[in-house]
């Protein structure tokens, strides 16, 4: 296993892996973006006709989760393929799916954690959005932690059935720990931020931006314990977007071409990263300092790389079930196709080669 992961490190770039991650906050509504009222002829490939649809789609407030989500907002590639976007903000994917399930949400993006959830048959993958590298469980040496070992009966905040939980979980397994030998306390990622800031809780298992927050404010007592790429040699971490499996039977048409300006977004996020922080910054009314310090939490040109590579992606997605095997979040293997839409993957993959 460790030698594939590895493979697959080269493979697909795994400098960096994405992404934001799921968590169990509560939802906040964005000011509705969209792409204005798309024309059914496509600008894009002359004589294609779509059929002008609305979808909802959710969001996390980072780079990993929303930047290729509001590039092909801002540079129309939705209005391309005939969709109106309108998106909504949450503190996390097991939230984001819930609201799918209620109906509100057509379309989410998720980070690793809530891919569990997809496993297990809440919700499918339509498409591979990139490899994060936001995870990380962060201390305040003031504290008198030094070493992951130092964890030991301390307080730490944890999102369960998150990535913020599994970043915990390998972090701790290397220092020879389990979550029995800390204090953990259950928290959104935002709570954590304020909380190790003012000194109620020891560490936390957050994401970026909070991670940039915190070095900024904790300065030399800022103290970084694992993060996922001290772990790409046991997992991979993917973010994707995904939607429930009665809405992708009757909605394979919108997946498809919401894929396809997804896949041109990733092509521009990837080349233009600075601008896209910046103009995220102004989106989710977020420091533009911030946003541009957070650039390095995705794996920005391997998402381009494994464009059209759908043996690299199935493996990715492997090694990331496999997580959660170890970890007991799932307990019995299931087929990566019974979750993931390669066909809609291939589809869309197509139509954008065909677009070029």
């Amino acid at each position: 296993m460790k030698k594939k992961l590895l493979a697959l490190a080269l493979a697909c770039g795994m400098v960096f892996s994405l992404a934001a991650c799921g968590s169990n906050g509560d939802t906040t509504e964005s000011p509705a973006a969209n792409t204005g009222t798309p024309d059914a002829v496509s600008s894009e490939t002359p004589g294609t006709e779509y059929e002008p649809a609305t979808i909802r789609v959710a969001y996390m407030p980072n780079l990993g989760s929303a930047s290729s989500l509001f590039t092909a907002i801002h540079q129309g590639y939705f209005e391309e393929v005939g969709l109106t976007v309108e998106t909504s903000q949450f503190s996390g994917g097991p939230a984001e799916i819930a609201a799918m399930a209620s109906g509100d949400i057509d379309i989410s993006q998720i980070g690793h954690g809530a891919h569990s959830l997809c496993i297990q048959g809440d919700a499918v993958v339509f498409a591979f959005d990139q490899l994060s590298q936001a995870d990380a469980v962060v201390a305040n040496k003031a504290k008198g932690i030094e070493t992951a070992a130092d964890l030991k009966g301390k307080t730490v905040a944890v999102s369960s059935g998150t990535s913020s939980e599994i970043i915990l979980q390998f972090v701790l397994e290397e220092a020879g720990l389990t979550m029995d030998d800390i204090n953990t306390v259950e928290m959104n990622v935002e709570g954590m931020t304020t909380a190790l800031i003012s000194g109620q809780i020891d560490a936390a298992a957050t994401w970026s931006p909070n991670t940039v927050t915190l070095e900024q404010t904790l300065g030399d007592d800022y103290l970084v314990l694992g993060t996922n790429n001290d772990y790409t040699d046991k997992a991979a971490f993917p973010s994707s977007f995904i939607c429930t499996p009665e809405y992708a039977a009757e909605n394979e048409d919108i997946l498809v071409r919401f894929s396809q300006a997804i896949l041109k977004a990733e092509v521009y996020r990837a080349a233009n990263i600075e601008e896209v922080a910046k103009t995220l910054a102004a989106d989710l009314d977020a420091p533009e300092d911030t946003m541009l310090l957070s650039v390095g939490e995705g794996n920005w040109q391997g998402a381009v790389d494994c464009m059209g590579d759908f043996d690299t992606i199935r493996s990715l997605y492997e090694a990331q079930q496999q997580v959660f095997l170890n970890n007991g979040t799932i307990t019995e293997e299931v087929p990566v196709d019974n979750y993931v839409l390669f066909d809609v993957m291939q589809q869309a993959y197509d139509a954008y080669s065909a677009s070029k």
